[in-house]
């Protein structure tokens, strides 16, 4: 997420009241999570497991809360909760808009595209041409559709990111500032959820087809002509490469990789990244023949140990 204008190092300690190391006026583009960090973000860490990562990372502010030795053309924030500043900077620099109309005034529709009636088109949001907009469906702020979409009844894009960091108190939620870009030629089902990217964009690619009740996480990034069938479930994060084809009641973990033109059977549950190319069944997720021929064994078991007696 990049800021409006460039920011000084200096202008960010005041806003969060925090010290600092680096020079006053070090320059803050944005802010980023560490997997989509460039030079001029900031990212935040506050474990030390994480510190090596985050101080090597791409980003050139990190928000840390131990001072520690900042890294040549680096510099650092100092906080108590760098949790907490997180999102008071997600706060002040992409606070949320309240919307009382049904579509929004900023919002950009393009020629030929036909919204069904009851459903609510957010601030800042672009539509392409020639997209159809089911009834009921919710597309929330600076979401991006492009031309020829299908959109069907009851579907929701934009949503909060399922991301949390627990507290004596309860769970404390990372807002969320990023958004949801949809490219050309998608088609989305019936009930579908698409939550936008912490700070990112989740990302669905041209030509990709998802059935009914198919949810997608946050910051996920889902490539070219996929075809995913219904209740699957996509936690954040997560990379789907090009002409992937995922049958139903398929759940998968975070920040995994399925390779290009892989195919996962139904009920599957991917626990580790995948290489393209290859059929893939089970839980934890193999080879399909492989896991095919396990099943297969285990049903001889009675009759092997039949003759053991």
């Amino acid at each position: 997420m990049k800021f409006p204008k460039p920011q000084t190092l200096q202008q960010i300690a005041n806003l969060l009241q925090c010290e600092f190391v680096g020079d006053n006026n070090f320059p803050v583009f944005g802010m980023n999570e560490i997997h989509v960090v460039e030079k001029g973000d900031i990212v935040f860490v506050d474990h030390p497991k994480y510190y090596d990562k985050a101080l090597n990372s791409a980003a050139t502010i990190v928000l840390i809360n131990k001072k520690v030795d900042c890294p040549d053309g680096k510099a650092l924030l100092i906080s108590e909760d760098p949790f907490r500043d997180f999102n008071m900077l997600t706060r002040h620099f992409k606070p949320f808009e309240f919307s009382n109309i049904a579509i929004s005034d900023s919002a950009k529709i393009g020629e030929g595209t036909r919204i069904q009636p009851n459903c609510f088109i957010g601030n800042n949001v672009v539509i392409g041409n020639n997209c159809l907009i089911h009834s009921n469906v919710s597309i929330y702020d600076n979401t991006v559709i492009g031309n020829n979409v299908i959109i069907h009844a009851g579907t929701i894009i934009g949503a909060d990111a399922f991301y949390y960091k627990k507290r004596p108190e309860g769970y404390d939620q990372l807002l969320s500032g990023g958004r949801v870009v949809i490219q050309d030629n998608v088609g989305i089902g019936a009930l579908c959820t698409i939550d936008k990217g912490v700070t990112g964009e989740t990302t669905i690619g041209e030509g990709t087809k998802l059935d009914n009740q198919v949810h997608v996480g946050h910051d996920t990034i889902i490539g070219k002509k996929c075809l995913i069938a219904s209740q699957t479930g996509i936690a954040g994060c997560v990379i789907i490469e090009d002409e992937v084809t995922i049958w139903g009641q398929v759940g998968t973990t975070s920040g995994i990789t399925i390779g290009t033109k892989s195919v996962i059977l139904g009920q599957t549950g991917v626990t580790k990244s995948v290489e393209g190319g290859k059929s893939y069944f089970g839980t934890p997720v193999e080879e399909s023949r492989e896991k095919l021929k396990q099943l297969a064994n285990i049903k001889k078991i009675p009759e092997i140990l039949s003759k053991l007696k």
